[in-house]
Protein backbone atom coordinates (compact mmCIF):
# COMPACT_ATOMS: atom_id res chain seq x y z
CA UNK A 1 0.00 0.00 0.00
CA UNK A 2 1.33 3.47 -0.92
CA UNK A 3 2.14 5.64 1.88
CA UNK A 4 1.50 9.25 1.21
CA UNK A 5 3.78 11.97 2.89
CA UNK A 6 2.34 13.35 6.35
CA UNK A 7 1.51 16.73 5.17
CA UNK A 8 -0.26 15.34 2.22
CA UNK A 9 -2.17 12.23 3.74
CA UNK A 10 -6.01 12.33 3.13
CA UNK A 11 -8.02 12.93 6.43
CA UNK A 12 -8.45 9.46 7.88
CA UNK A 13 -12.68 8.72 7.50
CA UNK A 14 -14.82 8.20 10.46
CA UNK A 15 -15.75 4.71 10.54
CA UNK A 16 -18.30 4.87 7.46
CA UNK A 17 -21.52 3.74 7.62
CA UNK A 18 -24.14 4.72 5.00
CA UNK A 19 -25.30 8.19 5.35
CA UNK A 20 -29.00 9.87 6.45
CA UNK A 21 -29.02 13.07 5.37
CA UNK A 22 -28.37 14.98 2.52
CA UNK A 23 -25.80 17.31 4.14
CA UNK A 24 -23.91 13.74 5.17
CA UNK A 25 -23.72 13.05 1.50
CA UNK A 26 -22.91 15.49 0.50
CA UNK A 27 -19.74 15.97 2.82
CA UNK A 28 -19.19 12.03 1.85
CA UNK A 29 -19.29 13.40 -1.69
CA UNK A 30 -17.03 16.17 -1.56
CA UNK A 31 -14.40 14.25 0.30
CA UNK A 32 -14.35 11.61 -1.98
CA UNK A 33 -14.44 14.20 -5.42
CA UNK A 34 -10.83 15.52 -3.23
CA UNK A 35 -9.82 12.23 -2.92
CA UNK A 36 -10.32 11.10 -6.73
CA UNK A 37 -8.52 14.54 -7.99
CA UNK A 38 -5.70 13.67 -5.98
CA UNK A 39 -5.81 9.97 -7.31
CA UNK A 40 -5.71 11.31 -11.00
CA UNK A 41 -3.09 13.58 -10.21
CA UNK A 42 -0.81 10.96 -9.16
CA UNK A 43 -1.91 8.99 -12.32
CA UNK A 44 -0.69 11.38 -14.43
CA UNK A 45 2.29 11.65 -12.37
CA UNK A 46 3.02 8.04 -13.19
CA UNK A 47 2.34 8.39 -16.77
CA UNK A 48 5.02 10.91 -17.34
CA UNK A 49 7.33 8.32 -16.19
CA UNK A 50 8.68 6.58 -19.43
CA UNK A 51 8.50 3.04 -18.66
CA UNK A 52 6.17 1.03 -20.87
CA UNK A 53 3.37 -0.48 -18.91
CA UNK A 54 4.30 1.20 -15.87
CA UNK A 55 0.74 3.32 -16.15
CA UNK A 56 -1.41 0.62 -16.45
CA UNK A 57 -0.40 -1.09 -13.59
CA UNK A 58 -0.06 1.92 -11.45
CA UNK A 59 -3.99 2.80 -13.30
CA UNK A 60 -5.21 -0.30 -11.73
CA UNK A 61 -4.02 -0.33 -8.32
CA UNK A 62 -4.91 3.51 -7.92
CA UNK A 63 -8.36 2.44 -9.23
CA UNK A 64 -8.70 -0.62 -6.97
CA UNK A 65 -7.80 1.50 -4.16
CA UNK A 66 -9.91 4.14 -4.86
CA UNK A 67 -13.13 2.60 -5.47
CA UNK A 68 -12.53 0.61 -2.31
CA UNK A 69 -12.30 4.12 -0.15
CA UNK A 70 -15.16 5.37 -1.96
CA UNK A 71 -17.46 2.62 -0.70
CA UNK A 72 -15.74 2.66 2.63
CA UNK A 73 -16.78 6.67 2.69
CA UNK A 74 -20.58 5.78 1.55
CA UNK A 75 -20.70 2.81 4.08
CA UNK A 76 -20.99 0.39 0.93
CA UNK A 77 -18.37 -2.32 1.60
CA UNK A 78 -19.29 -5.55 1.34
CA UNK A 79 -18.26 -5.81 5.18
CA UNK A 80 -20.04 -2.61 6.22
CA UNK A 81 -23.32 -4.10 4.28
CA UNK A 82 -22.79 -7.62 6.13
CA UNK A 83 -23.02 -5.73 9.92
CA UNK A 84 -26.47 -3.94 8.96
CA UNK A 85 -29.27 -5.54 10.03
CA UNK A 86 -31.85 -7.91 7.94
CA UNK A 87 -34.08 -6.01 6.47
CA UNK A 88 -31.55 -2.55 5.67
CA UNK A 89 -29.33 -5.39 3.94
CA UNK A 90 -31.62 -6.12 2.27
CA UNK A 91 -32.80 -2.38 0.80
CA UNK A 92 -29.26 -1.95 0.41
CA UNK A 93 -28.64 -4.63 -2.45
CA UNK A 94 -32.03 -3.85 -3.92
CA UNK A 95 -30.89 -0.34 -4.26
CA UNK A 96 -27.93 -1.39 -5.97
CA UNK A 97 -29.35 -3.79 -8.10
CA UNK A 98 -31.59 -1.71 -9.04
CA UNK A 99 -29.55 0.91 -9.83
CA UNK A 100 -26.67 -1.24 -11.47
CA UNK A 101 -23.75 0.42 -10.09
CA UNK A 102 -21.15 -2.32 -10.95
CA UNK A 103 -18.77 -1.02 -8.24
CA UNK A 104 -20.67 -0.67 -5.25
CA UNK A 105 -20.90 -3.10 -2.78
CA UNK A 106 -18.66 -5.58 -4.35
CA UNK A 107 -15.17 -6.88 -3.87
CA UNK A 108 -12.79 -4.62 -6.20
CA UNK A 109 -10.57 -6.48 -7.87
CA UNK A 110 -7.57 -6.10 -10.80
CA UNK A 111 -10.17 -7.06 -13.18
CA UNK A 112 -13.40 -5.35 -12.24
CA UNK A 113 -10.80 -2.08 -12.24
CA UNK A 114 -9.69 -3.07 -15.55
CA UNK A 115 -13.79 -3.10 -16.87
CA UNK A 116 -14.02 -0.02 -15.42
CA UNK A 117 -10.89 1.33 -17.51
CA UNK A 118 -12.11 -0.17 -20.17
CA UNK A 119 -15.16 2.15 -20.44
CA UNK A 120 -12.57 5.24 -21.23
CA UNK A 121 -10.18 2.12 -23.19
CA UNK A 122 -10.06 4.34 -26.39
CA UNK A 123 -8.71 6.98 -24.59
CA UNK A 124 -5.91 4.74 -22.58
CA UNK A 125 -5.16 3.50 -26.31
CA UNK A 126 -4.41 6.75 -26.99
CA UNK A 127 -2.27 7.59 -24.05
CA UNK A 128 -0.57 4.46 -25.12
CA UNK A 129 0.15 5.89 -28.53
CA UNK A 130 1.17 9.03 -27.71
CA UNK A 131 3.88 8.30 -24.98
CA UNK A 132 6.51 7.54 -27.98
CA UNK A 133 6.12 11.06 -29.19
CA UNK A 134 8.99 12.91 -27.24
CA UNK A 135 7.22 15.54 -24.69
CA UNK A 136 4.11 16.48 -26.40
CA UNK A 137 3.44 13.14 -26.18
CA UNK A 138 4.21 12.63 -22.69
CA UNK A 139 1.95 15.22 -21.50
CA UNK A 140 -0.45 14.17 -23.83
CA UNK A 141 -0.50 11.01 -22.09
CA UNK A 142 -0.60 12.69 -18.89
CA UNK A 143 -3.71 14.45 -19.53
CA UNK A 144 -5.62 11.34 -20.72
CA UNK A 145 -4.41 9.52 -17.83
CA UNK A 146 -5.87 11.88 -15.36
CA UNK A 147 -9.30 12.66 -17.35
CA UNK A 148 -9.60 8.98 -17.24
CA UNK A 149 -8.93 8.37 -13.69
CA UNK A 150 -10.87 11.35 -12.61
CA UNK A 151 -14.39 10.58 -15.17
CA UNK A 152 -13.75 6.72 -13.92
CA UNK A 153 -13.48 7.55 -10.02
CA UNK A 154 -16.43 10.76 -10.12
CA UNK A 155 -18.73 8.44 -11.96
CA UNK A 156 -18.40 5.49 -8.61
CA UNK A 157 -19.52 8.72 -6.72
CA UNK A 158 -22.39 9.30 -8.36
CA UNK A 159 -23.50 5.77 -8.53
CA UNK A 160 -22.88 5.72 -4.45
CA UNK A 161 -24.99 8.93 -4.44
CA UNK A 162 -27.59 7.07 -6.07
CA UNK A 163 -27.77 3.87 -4.25
CA UNK A 164 -28.06 6.03 -0.89
CA UNK A 165 -30.73 8.64 -2.24
CA UNK A 166 -32.41 5.03 -3.13
CA UNK A 167 -32.34 4.17 0.57
CA UNK A 168 -33.57 7.63 1.67
CA UNK A 169 -36.75 8.76 0.78
CA UNK A 170 -37.92 10.73 -1.90
CA UNK A 171 -38.32 13.98 0.23
CA UNK A 172 -34.97 13.26 1.66
CA UNK A 173 -33.03 12.37 -1.19
CA UNK A 174 -30.62 15.20 -2.34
Amino acid sequence: MTRLLPWRAEPKAPKARIPVTPDEIEAIRARCRTMVTKRALASAGVSLVPVPGADIVADITLLVQLIERINQEFGLTPAQIDRLNPQRRLAVYKAIVGFGGAMVGRVVTKDLAIAALRVVGVRLTAKQATRWVPIAGQATAAAISFAAMRYVGNSHIDDCVHVVDALLGPEEAV
